[in-house]
């Protein structure tokens, strides 16, 4: 048998072409394969696919910057806790830190208070025992002013005995000022009803009005709180 020339189509089975509106009859995988020019079958090339699009609708996640999420297992299980026990000590810290301000503030407020009533306490004490020793104060000084125009004619055993009474007097005072008792300035001074009592007036021109000439008795106080006023003598102006 001779051999079959090339393009030679005598011996091969006519193919039948189907209408446009038959193409739906063949089967799903020929129904987009082509002829070649010798008749055979041929697959057509394969439909590019955007894989951009692709990857889009499998991750939409990704166009927002969002990770995607775990779909669980212990590690998952693991990190909720943690994150759970982390934020119930981050609130067991704030809470404890409150609490200790708190308290911190009690016990500054509680040292000031109890500062402020042992002075108060205190000043009560050397307040009391001061009156108690003014009057003594005021004797000897009373003693030390009528002997003093006399002791020029005494004897010397007399004046050393005035030097001891005085002695005396400024030990009594030496003591009282190492107690806060300080006396109130009075002579020289603008007369002030809350520290001076006037218990004489006298009009004058030598001093100006409401302005104090003499002190007659010694007032004392201790810190802000008077234990007794100063009495004295008061210029006023004179008619």
């Amino acid at each position: 048998m001779a051999p079959e020339q090339k393009g030679d189509r005598s011996n091969r089975i006519p193919i039948n072409f189907l209408d446009a509106e038959d193409e739906s009859d063949l089967p799903e995988e020929t129904a987009f394969d082509t002829v070649d020019d010798a008749g055979d079958f041929v697959d057509a090339e394969p439909e590019e696919v955007d894989l951009s699009e692709q990857l889009q609708a499998e991750a939409p996640g990704r166009q927002t910057g969002e990770l995607p999420q775990p779909s669980g297992g212990p590690e998952v299980a693991e990190l909720v806790a943690t994150r759970a026990e982390l934020k119930r000590l981050e609130t067991e810290v704030a809470d404890l830190r409150e609490s200790l301000t708190r308290r911190q503030a009690d016990f500054e407020n509680y040292r000031k208070r109890t500062e402020r009533d042992r002075a108060e306490l205190y000043n009560q004490v050397v307040t009391d025992i001061a009156r108690k020793l003014l009057p003594v104060l005021d004797n000897l000084k009373r003693a030390l002013e009528a002997e003093a125009s006399v002791e020029a004619s005494e004897s010397d055993e007399f004046r050393h005995f005035l030097s001891g009474v005085d002695l005396i007097y400024k030990q009594l005072n030496g003591v009282l000022d190492a107690l806060g008792v300080k006396p109130v300035l009075a002579e020289g001074e603008r007369f002030d009803p809350h520290l001076h009592e006037a218990v004489v007036t006298e009009p004058t021109d030598d001093f100006e009005p409401d302005m104090v000439m003499q002190e007659i008795v010694r007032g004392f106080r201790i810190g802000d709180k008077l234990i007794r006023p100063s009495l004295v003598k008061v210029a006023v102006k004179k008619e």
